[in-house]
C-alpha cells in the first residue's frame, strides 16, 4: 500500500488554487474591460464650464452660445439615459461623451464672448455718458434762458433723469439696465439739442444785420463824442458806450419770448433794431423805479408789421404795441418783462442820469456769431 506525500497534496491544491485565482482574475478583468464607462468626467466638465460661463452673465452677453452649450449638455443627458437602458455589454457613450466635451467648448466660448462684451458694453456705455454730460453742460450753458418749448424743456428734463438713473446703475454694475437707460436719455438728450441747435442756427440768420447796426452804432457814437445804449440780448447785457468806448456794462433781463424780433404786442418779445431814448421816468411816474421808454416801433417795425399782416402771418386783428422801456426792478434772475430790457435799481442809478432824450439805443440779438457761442467748429 502506497501513501501520498502530504507535501506534494498540499503544493498541488496551492497551484489549483492559483490557477483558479489567476482564471477568475482574468475573467473578471475581461468583463471589467467589456463594460462600456459614462463619461462623468466629461459631464461634470461640461457642468462646471456652463456654471463659469453663467457666472460671466453669458445668457445676457453671449445668448447664442449660452443656449447651444445648454443645448449639447442636454442632448449628452438625453443620450445617457438612452443607453442606461441598454444590457450592460451593449452600452455606447461614445455620442454622450462628445456632447458632454461640445458643451463644454461652447459654454468656454460663450464666458470669453460674454466677458469681452460686457467689456465693450462697459466702454460704449461710458463714451456715451460722457458725451452725454458734455450735451447737457451746452444745452444748460446755450439754452438755459432761451425760450425754447415748454414740451421741449420737459423731454430735456427727463432725460437727464434718465441719464442720471443710468449712471446709477452702471456704478452698480448692471450694464444692461444702464444701457436701456442711458439710450432712452440719448434719444430725448439729442433730439432737444437738436431741435434747439436748428432754432438758434435759424435765429442768427439775422447775425450779419445785428453787426451792422452795432458798427454803425459805435461808429455814430464816436463820431458825435456821444453816449450810446447798447442791448446784447443773448448775452443778456447791457453796454453803455460813450466816444465809441464802452463805459460801463450791466446784466439785464429780458421779456418771456426773447428770441427773436417783436412781431406785436402781447407777444413778450423784446423788440430788435436802432432806436432813441424818447422820454425819461423817475419815481411816481413809473413802477419800476427808473425807466427810459425807447421809440419802438420805429418805421422797419411797423413797415415789417404791416406786411405781415398783409400776408396773413400774423391776425388782422392784431397791434403793434408799444411802451418799450429800460427800465429798474431786475435782479429776478430770469426773464420775467412783457418785452422791456430790466437793470437793477442799482445799476439804474448809474445809467440814469448819464441818458438824454434821444440818445441812441440798439438792441441786437448777439453781439457773438453762433458758432462762438456754441463752439460748432470744434465739434
Amino acid at each position: 500500500m502506497k501513501f501520498m506525500n502530504p507535501l506534494k497534496g498540499a503544493v498541488r491544491v496551492f497551484l489549483t488554487s492559483l490557477i483558479i485565482v489567476a482564471i477568475l482574475a482574468l475573467i473578471i478583468f475581461i468583463v471589467v474591460k467589456l463594460i462600456p464607462v459614462p463619461p462623468v468626467r466629461e459631464i461634470e466638465s461640461a457642468i462646471s464650464a456652463i456654471s463659469d460661463a453663467s457666472v460671466r452673465q453669458a445668457p445676457v452677453y453671449s445668448k447664442k452660445l449660452f443656449s447651444d452649450a445648454e443645448a449639447a449638455y442636454d442632448s449628452a443627458m438625453t443620450r445617457w439615459k438612452k443607453e442606461n437602458k441598454k444590457f450592460i455589454f451593449f452600452r455606447d457613450y461614445k455620442e454622450v461623451a462628445e456632447y458632454a466635451k461640445l458643451s463644454q467648448k461652447k459654454a468656454n466660448e460663450a464666458a470669453r464672448n460674454s466677458e469681452l462684451s460686457s467689456i465693450e458694453l462697459e466702454t460704449r456705455i461710458k463714451e456715451k455718458i460722457n458725451s452725454l454730460r458734455k450735451i447737457c453742460t451746452k444745452i444748460d450753458t446755450n439754452f438755459g434762458r432761451y425760450p425754447l418749448h415748454d414740451n421741449q424743456w420737459s423731454r430735456f428734463s427727463k432725460g437727464k433723469l434718465l441719464l442720471q438713473e443710468g449712471e446709477i446703475a452702471f456704478s452698480k454694475n448692471q450694464l444692461l439696465t444702464a444701457n436701456i437707460k442711458i439710450t432712452d436719455a440719448e434719444n430725448l438728450i439729442l433730439e432737444v439739442y437738436q431741435n434747439a441747435t436748428a432754432e438758434l442756427k435759424n435765429y442768427f440768420n439775422s447775425y450779419p444785420a445785428w453787426k451792422k447796426w452795432y458798427e454803425t452804432s459805435v461808429a455814430q457814437s464816436a463820431k458825435n463824442n456821444s453816449y450810446l445804449i447798447l442791448v446784447d440780448k443773448f448775452a443778456r447785457k447791457c453796454y453803455l458806450y460813450y466816444n465809441g468806448k464802452k463805459k460801463y456794462e450791466f446784466e439785464v433781463e429780458l421779456g418771456k419770448n426773447w428770441a427773436g424780433d417783436k412781431r406785436r404786442m402781447g407777444d413778450k418779445a423784446t423788440p430788435e433794431g436802432k432806436y432813441e431814448v424818447v422820454r425819461k421816468y423817475q419815481g411816481r411816474e413809473t413802477a419800476y423805479y427808473k425807466s427810459l421808454a425807447i421809440s419802438y416801433p420805429n418805421s422797419e417795425d411797423i413797415a415789417r408789421f404791416k406786411s405781415e399782416i398783409a400776408g396773413g402771418s400774423l391776425p388782422p386783428s392784431s397791434k403793434i404795441g408799444g411802451g418799450i422801456e429800460i427800465h429798474g426792478g431786475g435782479g429776478k434772475g430770469v426773464d420775467w418783462t412783457d418785452g422791456c430790457v430790466a437793470l437793477t435799481n442799482a445799476d439804474m442809478d448809474k445809467l440814469f442820469p448819464l441818458i438824454k432824450t434821444g440818445t441812441p439805443v440798439t438792441i441786437v440779438g448777439s453781439l457773438r456769431s453762433l458758432d462762438e457761442i456754441m463752439n460748432f467748429e470744434n465739434e
